[in-house]
Protein backbone atom coordinates (compact mmCIF):
# COMPACT_ATOMS: atom_id res chain seq x y z
CA UNK A 1 0.00 0.00 0.00
CA UNK A 2 0.77 3.54 -0.81
CA UNK A 3 2.02 5.47 2.25
CA UNK A 4 4.43 7.84 0.48
CA UNK A 5 4.72 9.76 -2.79
CA UNK A 6 7.80 11.75 -3.68
CA UNK A 7 7.83 14.24 -5.82
CA UNK A 8 10.52 15.32 -8.12
CA UNK A 9 10.52 17.70 -10.58
CA UNK A 10 11.76 19.80 -13.34
CA UNK A 11 12.35 23.41 -12.86
CA UNK A 12 9.12 25.60 -13.68
CA UNK A 13 7.37 22.67 -14.26
CA UNK A 14 4.87 23.63 -11.36
CA UNK A 15 5.90 20.69 -9.65
CA UNK A 16 5.99 22.09 -5.99
CA UNK A 17 2.33 23.33 -6.38
CA UNK A 18 1.08 19.58 -8.29
CA UNK A 19 2.84 17.91 -4.68
CA UNK A 20 0.37 20.96 -2.74
CA UNK A 21 -2.61 19.76 -4.36
CA UNK A 22 -1.71 16.25 -3.94
CA UNK A 23 -1.38 16.00 -0.25
CA UNK A 24 -4.31 18.29 -0.19
CA UNK A 25 -6.71 15.75 -1.89
CA UNK A 26 -5.09 13.07 -0.21
CA UNK A 27 -5.19 14.83 3.27
CA UNK A 28 -1.58 14.26 4.26
CA UNK A 29 1.23 15.58 5.33
CA UNK A 30 3.34 17.96 2.59
CA UNK A 31 7.22 17.73 3.10
CA UNK A 32 8.77 20.49 1.43
CA UNK A 33 10.04 23.96 2.88
CA UNK A 34 8.72 22.86 6.32
CA UNK A 35 11.80 20.11 6.19
CA UNK A 36 14.21 22.71 5.46
CA UNK A 37 12.26 24.45 9.03
CA UNK A 38 12.72 21.08 10.94
CA UNK A 39 16.53 20.73 9.82
CA UNK A 40 17.81 23.98 10.84
CA UNK A 41 15.75 23.77 14.15
CA UNK A 42 17.45 20.43 14.91
CA UNK A 43 20.78 21.43 14.00
CA UNK A 44 20.07 24.66 15.81
CA UNK A 45 21.42 26.58 13.06
CA UNK A 46 18.73 29.69 11.73
CA UNK A 47 16.34 28.79 8.67
CA UNK A 48 18.18 31.00 6.39
CA UNK A 49 21.08 29.23 6.51
CA UNK A 50 19.67 25.63 6.52
CA UNK A 51 17.45 27.46 3.37
CA UNK A 52 21.14 28.19 1.67
CA UNK A 53 22.68 24.71 2.09
CA UNK A 54 19.40 23.00 0.43
CA UNK A 55 20.40 21.14 -2.31
CA UNK A 56 23.19 22.12 -2.83
CA UNK A 57 26.88 20.99 -3.09
CA UNK A 58 29.61 22.63 -1.23
CA UNK A 59 31.89 24.93 -2.81
CA UNK A 60 35.76 22.84 -3.71
CA UNK A 61 37.34 25.53 -0.97
CA UNK A 62 35.37 23.61 1.68
CA UNK A 63 36.13 20.22 0.22
CA UNK A 64 39.80 21.11 0.19
CA UNK A 65 39.27 22.72 4.13
CA UNK A 66 37.42 19.36 5.37
CA UNK A 67 39.83 16.77 3.87
CA UNK A 68 43.15 19.01 5.14
CA UNK A 69 41.46 19.14 8.44
CA UNK A 70 40.71 15.03 8.48
CA UNK A 71 44.22 14.89 7.55
CA UNK A 72 46.14 16.88 9.84
CA UNK A 73 47.41 15.15 13.51
CA UNK A 74 44.61 17.37 15.13
CA UNK A 75 41.74 15.30 13.37
CA UNK A 76 38.38 16.63 14.45
CA UNK A 77 36.19 14.88 16.93
CA UNK A 78 32.56 13.47 16.23
CA UNK A 79 31.60 16.37 18.58
CA UNK A 80 33.27 18.81 16.31
CA UNK A 81 32.10 17.15 13.19
CA UNK A 82 28.78 17.69 14.14
CA UNK A 83 28.66 21.16 14.60
CA UNK A 84 29.43 21.85 11.22
CA UNK A 85 26.54 22.47 9.23
CA UNK A 86 27.78 22.72 5.23
CA UNK A 87 25.68 21.35 2.75
CA UNK A 88 27.04 17.55 3.10
CA UNK A 89 25.82 18.07 7.09
CA UNK A 90 22.39 19.96 5.76
CA UNK A 91 21.81 16.69 3.66
CA UNK A 92 22.12 13.96 6.23
CA UNK A 93 19.96 15.63 8.20
CA UNK A 94 17.35 16.23 5.45
CA UNK A 95 17.88 12.44 4.97
CA UNK A 96 17.12 11.49 7.93
CA UNK A 97 13.82 13.30 8.67
CA UNK A 98 12.53 12.44 4.93
CA UNK A 99 13.41 8.64 6.24
CA UNK A 100 11.34 9.28 9.55
CA UNK A 101 8.24 10.91 7.60
CA UNK A 102 8.22 8.40 5.03
CA UNK A 103 8.17 5.63 7.83
CA UNK A 104 5.17 7.00 9.58
CA UNK A 105 3.48 7.45 6.56
CA UNK A 106 0.62 9.34 4.30
CA UNK A 107 3.33 12.18 3.16
CA UNK A 108 4.11 13.85 -0.11
CA UNK A 109 7.83 14.59 0.12
CA UNK A 110 9.09 17.36 -2.43
CA UNK A 111 12.49 17.61 -4.16
CA UNK A 112 15.90 16.69 -2.51
CA UNK A 113 16.46 13.47 -4.19
CA UNK A 114 13.51 12.16 -2.04
CA UNK A 115 13.31 9.46 -4.37
CA UNK A 116 16.92 7.94 -3.93
CA UNK A 117 16.75 9.01 -0.77
CA UNK A 118 13.80 6.70 0.51
CA UNK A 119 15.06 3.73 -2.30
CA UNK A 120 13.87 0.91 -0.95
CA UNK A 121 11.33 2.29 1.75
CA UNK A 122 8.18 0.06 1.49
CA UNK A 123 5.20 2.33 0.49
CA UNK A 124 7.04 4.56 -1.73
CA UNK A 125 5.79 5.68 -5.01
CA UNK A 126 8.07 8.01 -6.97
CA UNK A 127 6.30 10.53 -9.18
CA UNK A 128 9.06 13.15 -11.42
CA UNK A 129 7.21 16.05 -13.32
CA UNK A 130 8.28 17.19 -16.80
CA UNK A 131 7.06 19.54 -19.18
CA UNK A 132 8.35 20.71 -22.10
CA UNK A 133 10.76 24.01 -22.48
CA UNK A 134 8.16 26.63 -24.08
CA UNK A 135 5.46 26.00 -21.36
CA UNK A 136 8.55 26.28 -18.54
CA UNK A 137 9.59 29.54 -20.31
CA UNK A 138 5.93 30.86 -20.21
CA UNK A 139 5.90 29.66 -16.59
CA UNK A 140 9.14 31.89 -15.78
CA UNK A 141 7.88 35.06 -17.49
CA UNK A 142 4.78 35.18 -16.01
CA UNK A 143 7.05 34.20 -12.56
CA UNK A 144 9.74 36.30 -13.04
CA UNK A 145 8.75 39.21 -15.82
CA UNK A 146 11.85 41.42 -14.67
CA UNK A 147 13.99 38.06 -15.55
CA UNK A 148 12.18 37.37 -19.02
CA UNK A 149 15.29 37.00 -20.89
CA UNK A 150 17.12 35.11 -18.69
CA UNK A 151 14.29 31.98 -18.78
CA UNK A 152 15.91 29.54 -20.61
CA UNK A 153 19.20 29.83 -19.01
CA UNK A 154 17.69 29.66 -15.41
CA UNK A 155 15.82 27.21 -16.30
CA UNK A 156 19.02 24.69 -17.28
CA UNK A 157 20.69 26.27 -14.56
CA UNK A 158 18.64 25.08 -11.82
CA UNK A 159 17.82 21.67 -13.68
CA UNK A 160 21.76 21.22 -13.93
CA UNK A 161 22.31 21.80 -10.35
CA UNK A 162 19.50 19.70 -8.77
CA UNK A 163 20.64 16.61 -11.05
CA UNK A 164 24.50 17.49 -9.76
CA UNK A 165 23.07 17.62 -6.17
CA UNK A 166 21.30 13.95 -6.41
CA UNK A 167 24.09 12.74 -8.35
CA UNK A 168 26.86 13.43 -6.10
CA UNK A 169 25.10 12.69 -2.55
CA UNK A 170 23.20 9.46 -4.30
Amino acid sequence: MIQVITVEREYGTQGAEYARQLAKHLGWELVDHSLIEEVAQRAKVPAAVAERRDEQLDPWYNKMGRAFWHGSNERATATVEREIFDSTRMTEMTQKVMEEKARAGKCVIVGRGAACALHGIPGCFHVFVYASMSRKIRWFEQAFPAKAHLAEKELLATDRRRAEYVEHFY
